[in-house]
């Protein structure tokens, strides 16, 4: 991690979402690392324009890289409906319109898949982390959460689908989660925990040395 304590251990996290910020500082917790969201730092939002979960989120992390100096970590998520070929996919945030709420987008869901008997879907989240806005070797880590879509929403807590993305686990929806156990489960803590075992390695091994 020579490269991050060389910026003080500070990083910067290219999101404003709320939720995204507090899921991702909290996992990050464990590691000392001073996490600031680049509204804070007066950071505009990047374009997203890229087909890919990956190309987006390398954008948004090149992005605030090179606006603040710093290391800086991005993620793109969203969910991802079998029976819709994928959608909403990259255009998640933005599904029932480019200012849609989170109510807005779950109602855009329901309506798509009104006459579907298939309500298999999957959260995907791919998290960038550049130490610089060149850094020719960015780590990447991916991950996956497998459930389906309900027919009405459940529960008060999570963000975005949640209320809509059955477990079948536990049973529960994300937005039925404790934030922990959310985290042991989502795509977004299944990626953390992989670039968290980057990013714990020695000095002289693969990472940020």
């Amino acid at each position: 991690m020579n490269d991050l304590n060389a910026a003080g251990n500070k990083m910067v996290l290219a999101s404003g979402n709320p939720g995204k910020i507090r899921e991702i500082a909290r996992l990050l917790a464990p590691l000392g690392l001073e996490i600031i969201p680049q509204d804070a730092l007066g950071v505009a939002p990047a374009e997203e324009p890229h087909p890919t979960f990956v190309e987006n989120a390398l954008a948004k992390a090149r992005h605030a890289a090179s606006a603040t100096r710093l290391p800086a970590l991005a993620d793109d998520s969203g969910i991802c409906v079998a029976a819709l070929g994928g959608a909403p996919g990259v255009r998640s945030a933005r599904y029932a319109g480019p200012a849609a709420s989170d109510e807005d987008n779950n109602a855009q869901l329901l309506q798509q898949m009104s006459t579907l008997s298939d309500r298999r879907a999957h959260y995907y989240c791919v998290i960038v982390l550049v130490r610089h806005p060149d850094d020719p070797q960015p780590i990447i880590a991916e991950g996956e959460w497998h459930g389906e879509i309900l027919r009405a929403p459940r529960g008060t807590g999570g963000f975005g689908y949640d209320p809509l993305f059955l477990d079948p686990h536990s049973g529960l929806t994300g937005a039925e989660l404790t934030p922990s156990r959310k985290n042991r489960l989502s795509h977004r803590g299944k990626a953390m925990r992989k670039l968290i075992r980057v990013l714990a390695q020695p000095q002289g091994q693969p990472g940020l040395g």
